[in-house]
């Protein structure tokens, strides 16, 4: 998207929220912008209204960019930066820190009025690995980060609850409820459906076809710190920084499904190829 196409409502700031120092820890700043680029989507939320969704969806889009992208150049400026508003960045592949960012996590939701499941992710890889991640859900007025990541369970893993996209839930969420007697539980973004996983209000999470290395890159991280098993459905290991961002798949659950989930998954790539995937 070009921000250039989008016009700037004059009350809102095109710099980002000042941060007092430059000797933030990289989990420190990751919180700091996530939370800045949420507040400045309540404002932008609250003073275009939702008549226009388009406008209130790319105008949210291209304003969180913007702090995150100035932001990370100001505070982190040998950095790369990874972002679904921006084009990609080659030099990324040969770099040592790459910061993956999705500036709007759900605009759908964050275009309808009451709708509090969408998210800003913040994510930083390290030399492959993600080191730190936040995902921040504004209209709760909360930030998940991978140094504090909440720990909560609930004993019963009778009955699991897995949650699953409100518009468009993949066939494999419909399989794997079925096979483990799971709940259903609707919900927008990625951020929001894999907080509810690491916040105890979900066990599974589930997810195939169309999502990048910006939906699940900071979610994962919080996760993974959280004690959470993160895969692709075949249970091989999610990876980023490569060299194309599509990451179509991925679980996220409760240590205690993992085992469950994965033989329905498994089965289900194993049935459609024929074989084992490699």
């Amino acid at each position: 998207m070009s921000t250039d196409d989008i016009r700037r409502p004059a009350t809102f700031s095109t710099v980002p929220v000042d941060i007092a120092t430059d000797e933030l820890s990289d989990a420190a700043l990751a919180r700091r912008l996530a939370t800045d680029a949420g507040k400045l989507l309540l404002r932008i939320r609250a003073e275009l209204g939702f008549a226009e969704t388009a406008t209130l969806r790319e105008t949210g889009d291209a304003r969180s960019h913007q702090l995150l992208a100035r932001a990370l150049g100001r505070h982190r400026p040998d950095d790369v930066v990874l972002s679904e508003e921006a084009a990609d960045d080659p030099a990324r592949l040969g770099a040592d820190r790459v910061w993956i960012v999705d500036p709007l996590d759900g605009t759908r939701e964050f275009s309808e009025p009451g709708r509090t499941d969408w998210a800003v992710h913040v994510a930083l890889w390290e030399r492959g690995e993600l080191t730190v991640g936040v995902v921040a859900l504004p209209a709760l007025d909360l930030a998940l980060s991978s140094a504090d990541p909440p720990r909560e369970r609930r004993a019963d893993t009778t009955a699991p609850r897995l949650v699953a996209s409100r518009t468009r839930s993949p066939r494999i969420v419909t399989e794997a409820a079925e096979a483990l007697s799971a709940t259903i539980v609707p919900m927008g973004s990625a951020g929001a459906k894999v907080a509810a996983v690491i916040r105890g209000e979900a066990d599974i999470y589930l997810h195939e076809g169309g999502q990048y290395e910006w939906d699940s890159a900071a979610p994962v991280a919080v996760a993974r710190a959280a004690g959470l098993h993160t895969s692709r459905l075949d249970g091989s290991p999610l990876r980023y920084n490569q060299p194309d961002p599509y990451l179509p798949d991925l679980i996220v659950c409760d240590p205690a499904y993992t085992e469950r989930v994965l033989a329905v998954t498994r089965a289900r790539s194993v049935g459609a190829d024929g074989a084992a995937p490699a």
